[in-house]
């Protein structure tokens, strides 16, 4: 056992407090310091940046131990009831989501609490998504620049980008887009076509706001006989049209032989409708380092979905978002029915973001902007939207995808709507 480690509570809180400040996995749960584990397992309560995202590390290791929420909605009124605790002798351990607390993650008020009223803060070193990167990414490393989160405000984004132009060191950047955190858009043709399409869809909705971009390199088609996708082309065309706007890329992937190289292009890994239940391609991708956006299924029940998150979930993948994109119903005017009552139902059954698809769930372009507004009055944490360039000449799902013009007024009366709510873009 750790010599700094607390070897008897009873008599630990006769004491002041200690507070460890726990390094946890990035990805794969396993990749936790055997110190930390020991920590998790002697402390009297875990302040955990997501408390089902911890209990969930916690399992998997076999510790039982109290957790209480520390986030950046709940930290102002959270911190001076957790340092009553830590002066009455109460040891904790503060733990974010993935990596290290107060970098780029929350935790610094309640350090700097406990420094100014003398309480211990003991760092408990592990994975670091900075020194991770680092060691890849082929750049030199004897000196670098750490710089944090980009802001999801496109001019404030490129205000930070032009203050670093002229740095000569390293220079590490985190993707500002987490889904979940706020709202998200995004947005894109139905299947990548040709450079020409897929780099003026990308310019298009990236200029009318779009957070990421979303495009098919590998189509699973009803008909063996319809278009399929352009393959590794497509994904090396989305990854140019992803370079040239600084949006994130969103592609299906549809076999799990394929997971690790279509990983190298994305952002984040689709798994489509037809998928929700391909439990291979559930755990491979559950091993990818990659967010998961997980579809549900044609005719399946929220519980059923659900289930299919935890098998991604239960490989070590904790990023793992859902998208509801409609059900098929006796209804055939529709191309599916949009259910939207399973949003706010699904936010009171899990942690996981919810997004909604209205673009296949109904089917066609006139209902697509009504089934937005609708779906972001319901809480929904994002939108993914179908938009092409020429939708009569769209190689898959034209009539449900929206002309670029219309996408664009679209987005001011999502930002009309969502300020009315008080929610921020």
């Amino acid at each position: 056992m750790p010599s700094n480690l607390p070897t008897n509570k009873s008599e630990d809180r006769q004491k002041i407090g200690k507070l460890y400040v726990v390094a946890t996995p990035i990805g794969n749960r396993d990749d936790i310091t055997v110190r930390a584990l020991s920590v998790l397992r002697e402390v009297d309560l875990i302040a955990a940046e997501d408390t089902r995202k911890t209990r969930s590390l916690l399992t998997r290791h076999n510790i039982k131990c109290s957790l209480i929420s520390y986030h950046e909605h709940n930290e102002d009124k959270r911190t001076p009831q957790l340092m009553d605790k830590l002066k009455k002798g109460v040891s904790i351990a503060l733990v974010s989501n993935a990596g290290t607390p107060s970098v780029s993650d929350p935790g610094y008020r309640l350090i700097e609490a406990a420094i100014f009223n003398n309480i211990k803060v003991i760092p408990i070193p592990g994975v670091s998504a900075v020194t991770a990167a680092l060691s890849v990414a082929g750049l030199p490393t004897d000196t670098f620049v750490f710089g944090g989160f980009l802001s999801k405000k496109k001019t404030k984004r490129l205000k930070q980008l032009n203050e670093l132009a002229t740095e000569q060191r390293t220079i590490i950047k985190i993707s500002s887009v987490g889904i979940g955190s706020g709202f998200t858009v995004i947005a894109g043709p139905c299947s990548v076509e040709s450079e020409e399409q897929i780099l003026e869809s990308a310019r298009a909705v990236q200029a009318a706001g779009a957070d990421m971009l979303r495009g098919g390199a590998f189509k699973p088609r009803t008909s063996p006989y319809a278009f399929q996708g352009l393959g590794l082309n497509g994904l090396k065309l989305l990854s140019q049209a992803g370079q040239e706007t600084g949006l994130p890329i969103v592609t299906e992937v549809i076999d799990p032989r394929d997971v690790s190289w279509v990983a190298e292009f994305a952002d984040v890994l689709q798994i489509g409708t037809r998928n929700m239940q391909n439990f291979s391609l559930l755990k491979e991708v559950g091993r990818a380092p990659r967010p998961v956006l997980l579809k549900r299924g044609l005719s399946s029940t929220v519980k059923e979905w659900l289930m299919s998150a935890e098998y991604i979930l239960d490989e070590g993948n904790m990023d793992v978002i859902l998208c509801e994109r409609g059900v098929r119903t006796f209804e055939t005017e529709t191309r599916n029915t949009l259910d939207l009552s399973c949003v706010p139902l699904v936010q009171g059954m899990s942690h996981l973001p919810i997004i909604v698809d209205p673009s296949h769930a109904v089917g066609r372009a006139d209902l697509v902007a009504p089934m937005c507004m609708a779906a972001v009055a319901a809480g929904t944490d994002g939108l993914l939207i179908e938009v092409h360039e020429n939708p009569e000449d769209a190689l898959c799902d034209g009539p449900q995808s929206l002309r670029l013009e219309d996408f664009a007024s679209l987005m001011k009366n999502i930002k009309s709507l969502a300020r009315a709510l008080g929610r921020e873009l």
